[in-house]
């Protein structure tokens, strides 16, 4: 399970989070949304322990991930697929990481032919296309078999039938008990995917319940209705007068 309570993240005079607190609770898929600077990436990256909090905490089956031992065996996290060594070869890529928490090599092999990647192990990572990236964060991902999944935007560079493909895999993860968090932008994605939804704007929580229920709150039309008008005073920037058809 992940928790977070009263959480804050502080640059300076800007409050990035504000004294958020959730649960993501296992067996579900539950979906992070918020429009541009809401305080989504940087409370994922507190989560995993790559920024400090001002104050409050975020546990991960109640401890902080700096105090988890062999952390990829309790959660397997995908925040910039981009971030490769261009001259490793992706088998290699993912085998220091195998190495760095005792996990066995034959664990890279099954995870490179559950992404799609199996053919591609040879592959130096630099020639990858954002999608073929995509699918080996994936597989980093799910390298130690862990109970919480943390991914940010995973979808990006997927074709359809990638979309598709991931959207079934994070729901059979979610149904064998695993707790999965997925942070993105397409509303449209996690209303097909999502069992639950956190729904953020200038770091503080607007809404936190089944998808079903978030829609409601909006009036009973789509997912990305219902985020656009819990948001509407929570955006970075407004776009120009609407244009008529």
């Amino acid at each position: 399970m992940i928790d977070v309570r009263n959480l804050s993240k502080r640059y300076g005079p800007r409050v990035a989070v504000d004294d958020l607190s959730f649960t993501v609770a296992p067996g579900r898929v539950t979906g992070f949304v918020g429009p541009n600077g809401a305080g989504k990436s940087t409370t994922l990256r507190m989560l995993l322990g790559l920024d400090r909090p001002t104050s409050g905490r975020a546990m991960i089956d109640g401890r902080p991930y700096r105090e988890l031992s062999r952390p990829l065996h309790r959660i397997g996290a995908l925040l910039d697929a981009a971030a490769l060594h261009g001259g490793r070869r992706a088998r290699h890529h993912l085998l220091w990481q195998a190495h760095s928490n005792d996990i066995p090599a034959r664990r890279v092999d099954e995870v490179l032919d559950l992404v799609g990647l199996a053919d591609a192990g040879h592959r130096r990572t630099g020639g990858f296309s954002l999608g073929m990236a995509q699918r080996l964060g994936l597989a980093g991902a799910l390298l130690g078999d862990p109970p919480v999944l943390v991914l940010d935007e995973p979808v990006n560079g997927l074709d359809p039938q990638g979309v598709r493909w991931l959207r079934g895999l994070l729901r059979g993860l979610a149904a064998e008990g695993r707790t999965v968090l997925v942070s993105s932008h397409l509303l449209t994605e996690m209303e097909l995917t999502a069992d639950h939804l956190l729904v953020i704007g200038r770091g503080r929580l607007l809404a936190d319940g089944p998808v079903e229920e978030v829609v409601a709150r909006g009036g009973g039309g789509s997912l990305e209705e219902a985020v656009l008008e819990l948001t509407a005073g929570a955006v970075e920037y407004r776009g120009g007068p609407e244009v008529r058809r």
